[in-house]
C-alpha cells in the first residue's frame, strides 16, 4: 500500500485529484489543507491534516507529517497580490515559505524512506507566470513557483533508487484561483493562449495520475501543461 500526501488538497485541482485517488484501494491518502475542508469525504478512507504551513519547522514537522510517504504532490498556491514595485520582504518571504520551502522540507523528510523502499514519486507545481515574469499582481507568487522549478542536484541523483521528481508548469486553468488575483481579466488572458482555451482540472490531474502511476522513466523535468504558451 502506497502512502500519498497531497499538499494543498483544498485547491480545485486537489479536489479533482482526490476524486480520482480515493477509490484506488492500494493507496493510503493523506490530505493537507489550511482552512475549512471544502469536500464531504469518508474520513475512514483518508487522513486529513489541517495545518498552516507557516507553523511547520524542522523540529515539529514529524508531529504533523509522516516521514514515510511514497508519493508527495505539492499543489499549494498562496497568492499575496503584490506587484514587483509594491512587494515587501515579509509578505514575499511568507509566499516563498508556503509555496516552496516548507513543501521541500516535507519532501526531504520522506527521502530516506523512499531510498529504503527503492520507490518514490514527487510532483511539484509551477506556473506559466514564471515564463513571463509573473502578472501585474503575482510577483511573489510567480517568484515562489520559479523556485519550484529548481530541482536540487541531490534529488536528481536519486533516479538510481527509483525516486522520480518532476515539476509541472501549469498554464491558465479553469479554477477559482483567478478570483484571488486582483484586476485579472480571464477573457483577455485566454486570448493569449495559442490553443485558445483554459485547461480543465481534469487535464492537469490526468498528468499527475500518469506521473505517479505509470511513469517509470521521466525524471528531473519541468513539464509544460500550458496550451502552447
Amino acid at each position: 500500500m502506497k502512502k500519498i500526501l497531497i499538499l494543498g488538497g483544498n485547491s480545485d485541482i486537489g479536489m479533482k485529484l482526490i476524486d480520482k485517488l480515493i477509490e484506488i484501494k492500494d493507496h493510503q491518502l493523506h490530505i493537507h489543507y489550511n482552512k475549512k475542508f471544502q469536500k464531504n469525504i469518508d474520513k475512514s478512507k483518508v487522513k486529513l491534516i489541517k495545518k498552516d504551513l507557516l507553523n511547520i519547522t524542522t523540529k515539529n514537522i514529524n508531529f504533523f507529517f509522516d516521514n514515510n510517504y511514497d508519493i508527495i504532490i505539492n499543489l499549494v498556491g498562496y497568492v499575496s497580490n503584490q506587484s514587483f514595485f509594491k512587494f515587501d520582504i515579509k509578505e514575499t518571504q511568507k509566499t516563498i515559505l508556503i509555496n516552496s520551502l516548507i513543501p521541500l522540507l516535507i519532501i526531504k523528510n520522506s527521502i530516506q524512506n523512499m531510498i529504503k523502499k527503492k520507490y518514490g514519486r514527487i510532483i511539484n507545481t509551477s506556473s506559466i507566470g514564471v515564463k513571463f515574469g509573473g502578472g501585474a499582481n503575482t510577483f511573489s507568487y510567480s517568484l515562489s513557483k520559479h523556485l519550484n522549478e529548481f530541482i536540487p542536484g541531490d534529488l536528481r541523483k536519486l533516479c538510481s533508487h527509483n525516486i522520480l521528481y518532476n515539476t509541472l508548469r501549469i498554464g491558465v486553468t479553469d479554477t477559482k484561483f483567478h478570483n484571488k488575483v486582483k484586476n485579472k481579466s480571464i477573457r483577455k488572458r485566454i486570448k493569449l493562449i495559442p490553443i485558445k482555451k483554459m485547461a480543465s482540472t481534469e487535464d492537469i490531474v490526468n498528468y499527475i495520475i500518469y506521473l505517479i502511476g505509470k511513469n517509470n522513466f521521466i525524471a528531473n523535468e519541468v513539464i509544460n501543461i500550458t496550451g502552447g504558451e
